[in-house]
């Protein structure tokens, strides 16, 4: 029986991310995975989000977007059906990018490797017991049974999480049999035009469609995205539709009947002639539900092992890769023993609320997706309310997460928020702010270039937080103090020092000082 620091259950994209966060902070974890290999199985089709800003800290968003530089916001997205032209806001806060699930998992498999991070593959943990000290996790591997120990264990296994039900952790909620989905890779059809709006015609239908976003219909919800001459994805989503024997597994033909109810087009399928994510699947109703907690003395939950909910709008990943990263740096922080007290509780304290939220808005839109003139009368309202731009940029704020304030003591208006987008000029050259946080390490940034003389303030803590001096065109603030997560939980004016605010709140978050 081996012992490590952390095991993690679950080699998807979270858990794979909180053993990159935990390595960079000095930590040794072990990933267990029931499959034998990756799973093809295409869960999410793309990131939307705060996330992509957290990945680009990490040096993970170009080698998924192939682009440099930070992530771009979308002009435009969807909510319950809605079109959002983000393209007039003056400050859009919404980024997306379109990278399928394997790709995201590729990516991070190569990170863990770089990271020297053991993935043990074909390993079904089958019971666990923890103690004053640690947890002992017994499995099943290729070489029959086992045993392992670490201090911690972190459920990352999905929906159905073994680790949460070993736990005796409550997954409270409600299982809808609506809407049933359908989603297919396919050869872009015969027969459908592109109008001078670019709204898409399909044959025998008189609604036009918009590429790349939900189309409500009075008999439900169409989706058709061309990706090139050759590939498109095509979905639909039906509530009180034929009965589904969920064994069999979905064909063309299904999709096409689907399509045919949806829209009254009657659509010739074939698979696309290039490989692509979306072979064909099924997707019976949804779930919403939400761990009762996330932490249970050693073992904590992350992603769906703690929240599951309809995935319109993408915020899957989104929450699942932030709850990673809030759990890494704390957890690391404990094991490393310099966590002031309650750290650790945090994590539960700061991410269930926000797994309300999500839950909150992702079934609003399944509602405002749904058939029945109720829903109609329902959805002219808030298109009427979407006109207003304030609204508009509530909504954005609430699909991205960056109406996300966690509490602090700092009255800053930065405090407790995501840190902005900075260009900064520091001894070496310019760089962005991004770019220093690759370490995962606290950063404590003078924007005053050292005038402010935060270093030998922070001298205590050299041993975890990076003190960077810098000059900053457009500064939020004269400093900052971020976790690793990127949020800010100390903030000063140019005419404020706040000498006694910056101890306390390294106090707060980074323990007590050395020496």
């Amino acid at each position: 029986m081996n012992d490590d620091d952390v095991i993690i259950v679950g080699a998807g994209p979270v858990g794979l991310f909180l053993a990159c966060e935990l390595a960079l902070a000095g930590v040794r974890p072990v990933v267990l995975d029931r499959l034998p290999a990756r799973s093809g199985e295409q869960k999410a089709n793309g990131l939307v989000g705060q996330v992509l800003r957290l990945l680009d800290h990490r040096g993970l968003h170009q080698p998924l977007s192939g682009a440099p530089g930070a992530p771009r916001p979308v002009p435009r997205f969807v909510f319950g059906a809605f079109p959002l032209e983000l393209h007039r806001l003056d400050d859009n806060p919404l980024h997306a990018l379109p990278v399928p699930q394997h790709r995201i998992e590729e990516v991070l498999e190569e990170r863990t490797r770089e990271l020297g991070i053991t993935v043990r593959r074909d390993h079904e943990v089958t019971g666990l017991a923890q103690d004053a000290t640690g947890v002992t996790v017994d499995l099943q591997g290729p070489d029959g049974a086992g045993r392992l120990r670490a201090r911690y264990l972190v459920g990352a296994d999905g929906g159905r999480s073994t680790v949460r039900k070993l736990a005796g952790i409550g997954f409270p909620g409600v299982t809808s049999p609506d809407p049933v989905s359908r989603i297919a890779h396919i050869r872009p059809p015969e027969g459908i035009r592109v109008t001078d709006d670019g709204d898409v015609l399909l044959p025998s239908c008189p609604t036009p469609f918009r590429p790349y976003t939900h189309t409500r219909t009075d008999h439900g919800v169409f989706v058709l995205s061309p990706f090139s001459p050759d590939a498109a994805m095509v979905a639909t989503m039906e509530w009180g539709g034929p009965p589904v024997d969920q064994r069999t597994p979905v064909t063309l033909d299904e999709l096409r009947a689907s399509i045919r109810r949806v829209t009254g087009a009657d659509l010739v399928l074939t698979p696309a002639s290039t490989a692509g994510p979306y072979t064909p699947r099924r997707t019976v109703g949804h779930n919403t539900r939400l761990a009762e907690r996330y932490r249970d003395g050693r073992v904590l939950l992350v992603g769906d092992a703690a929240h599951v909910h309809a995935a319109t709008g993408g915020p899957g990943l989104n929450l699942g890769l932030q709850d990673a990263a809030n759990l890494g740096w704390k957890l690391a922080a404990e094991l490393r023993g310099w966590a002031p007290p309650g750290l650790l509780d945090s994590y539960h304290r700061e991410r269930h609320p926000i797994g309300e939220r999500v839950f909150m808005h992702s079934q609003a839109q399944q509602a405002l997706m749904a058939p029945g003139p109720e829903v109609t009368a329902l959805r002219a309202l808030f298109g009427e309310l979407l006109s207003y731009e304030d609204n508009l940029a509530r909504i954005a704020a609430l699909m991205a997460g960056s109406d996300l304030r966690y509490d602090t003591d700092c009255p800053h208006p930065q405090a407790g928020r995501f840190a902005p987008e900075l260009a900064l000029t520091t001894a070496e050259g310019p760089v962005r702010h991004a770019e220093l946080a690759r370490s995962g390490r606290p950063l404590l940034l003078d924007l005053t270039d050292g005038k402010l003389g935060l270093d030998d303030r922070a001298a205590g803590w050299r041993d975890r937080v990076e003190v960077v001096a810098a000059d900053c065109d457009r500064p939020p603030a004269a400093a900052l103090l971020l976790r690793p997560d990127g949020y800010v939980v100390w903030a000063c004016g140019p005419d404020e020092a706040d000498r006694e605010g910056l101890d306390r709140a390294l106090r707060t978050w980074f323990g007590a000082p050395r020496g």
